[in-house]
């Protein structure tokens, strides 16, 4: 079997900005986002043919990295119709039969990642496919066993791949990320690195406590590389920082502890049907090709 966990917070923002015309609901609420991400959603259980999924949302943008560094992403920038739209998405996709993990003091990625290192070896378990774009996720591939999938652009990432797009392994996307920051997240890297330096460096040595604080130990071919080993040498601390910042949480807590809870085993007939009048899109009520009742 394939285990598909899905990043819905993405997803629920991807079906928001989409280009296409509003959706009101009958009471007035905008309702597009919600009702783009259960289209995405039955999509992926009828045309990929996904069995076994979870779902994971940021139920509070904000969440334990806040505490540790202040310009951590939040709330603020996200519009309100969309932030309205966050709970009634978590409500939509289980009436539609699916998994649903509502973080608080955690995010989704670190649901997803919990999720992939909880059934990665588990008995009947082939492949998980972790859908999301968001190279945060990348650490959490294994081989060809864990990868990710970017739905949209339709790319595959496994190992080999990961290693190709970015330039370092799964395990020191960490450190490229503390290096060349994450505007997505809000924290901005050490000055003077970017993508190519962090990922010719970090190929080398790994992680940042390998890196040598002298240039000329580094052997690797990157311009101003003495300028680098000056910004990691005083913004070691900050990188470090970053990089239990980018460090996705595999002890997130999930409440399925064997995989048969995630089988996907048909919406629920009443509740989403009941859904699909609230949003009054009477059509989606016929979309789903399998039901629990």
């Amino acid at each position: 079997m394939q285990i598909h966990l899905v990043d819905a917070t993405y997803e629920l923002f991807r079906a928001y900005y989409s280009p296409r015309p509003a959706t009101i609901a009958p009471d007035g609420r905008d309702v597009g986002a919600v009702v783009g991400l259960l289209y995405s959603m039955l999509a992926l259980l009828r045309d990929e043919g996904a069995t076994h999924a979870g779902c994971a949302t940021d139920h509070v943008i904000r969440s334990f990295r806040n505490d540790l560094y202040p310009g951590y992403k939040t709330e603020a920038g996200v519009p309100r119709d969309l932030l309205d739209q966050f709970t009634l998405a978590e409500r939509a996709m289980s009436a539609m039969g699916l998994i649903v993990w509502p973080m608080v003091e955690f995010e989704a990625d670190d649901a997803l990642a919990a999720a992939a290192a909880r059934w990665a070896e588990a008995p009947g378990v082939e492949r998980i496919v972790i859908c999301t774009p968001d190279k945060d996720l990348a650490q959490c591939v294994r081989g060809d066993r864990v990868v990710t999938r970017d739905r949209r652009r339709g790319i595959t990432y496994d190992e080999a791949g990961v290693l190709a797009r970015w330039g370092v392994s799964p395990a020191s996307i960490p450190d490229y990320l503390a290096l060349v920051g994450d505007s997505a997240d809000g924290f901005p890297g050490l000055p003077g690195w970017g993508a190519k330096s962090a990922a010719a460096v970090l190929a080398r040595f790994g992680h940042l406590e390998e890196i040598p604080p002298n240039a000329a130990e580094w052997h690797v071919n990157v311009r101003s590389a003495g300028a680098l080993a000056a910004a990691l040498r005083e913004g070691r601390d900050d990188a470090l920082l970053f990089r239990v910042l980018a460090t996705l949480r595999a002890d997130a807590p999930l409440p399925q502890r064997d995989v048969s809870g995630l089988e996907w085993r048909g919406a629920r007939r009443a509740a989403f049907t009941a859904l699909c009048e609230e949003l009054g899109q009477p059509r989606l009520a016929e979309r789903p090709h399998l039901w629990q009742d």
